[in-house]
């Protein structure tokens, strides 16, 4: 049984914003006066809205809110389609230009060997080369909690042998029944 309800087909219009984007362009500005940028970026002066729709309509470009707080509100004559495309560009760039870096984790124990301490040291050493941080971690179980001194030498140890590639950002400091030491890149 039909209700007599109408369906609307919802399609996307070029040169209008998505739902995420707050900028303003052509019909979507609400205030009765605006102050008006051309192309070149002379000032227009302030104008009514109607007026700078057409103006920017001889221009053969859209009107932007670009500075929605301002009284009047600041718009610009511009391609908007133009201007979308140039902003998506540099935060691309900018996500280029971030450095990332994962923090490594590497275990090891007061009673830990000499051959086994320098095959971790071997993982530290490739983690830094990645320019990923490293977090030593010194585990004490039972009673090795009394060997802490133990547990300071061997982080020592490790600073001493990445000494090249590495620098200490955080010291050696005691947490519960762990001793935790960070190794960044230099």
């Amino acid at each position: 049984m039909n209700s007599g309800g109408v369906g609307i087909a919802i399609s996307k219009q070029p040169g209008k914003p998505n739902k995420t984007d707050k900028t303003n362009i052509n019909q979507d500005i609400r205030a009765k006066e605006v102050r008006v940028i051309d192309p070149e970026g002379n000032q227009l002066g302030i104008l009514p809205t109607y007026r700078a729709l057409a103006t920017a309509s001889d221009f053969g470009l859209d009107l932007v809110e670009i500075s929605p707080n301002a009284n009047p509100p600041v718009c610009k004559i511009m391609d908007y389609g133009r201007y979308r495309y140039e902003l998506t560009k540099k935060k691309q760039e900018a996500k280029k230009k971030q450095s990332t870096f994962q923090v490594k984790e590497i275990k090891i124990r007061p009673k830990t060997g000499e051959h086994d301490l320098f095959v971790k040291i071997g993982h530290i050493k490739k983690f830094i080369e990645k320019k990923d941080k490293v977090k030593v971690t010194v585990v004490f179980r039972g009673r090795e909690i009394t060997l802490m001194q133990l547990g300071r030498e061997l982080l020592e140890k490790i600073v001493i042998e990445t000494a090249e590639n590495a620098i200490v950002e955080q010291l050696p400091k005691f947490e519960g029944r762990t001793m935790i030491m960070i190794l960044a890149p230099k």
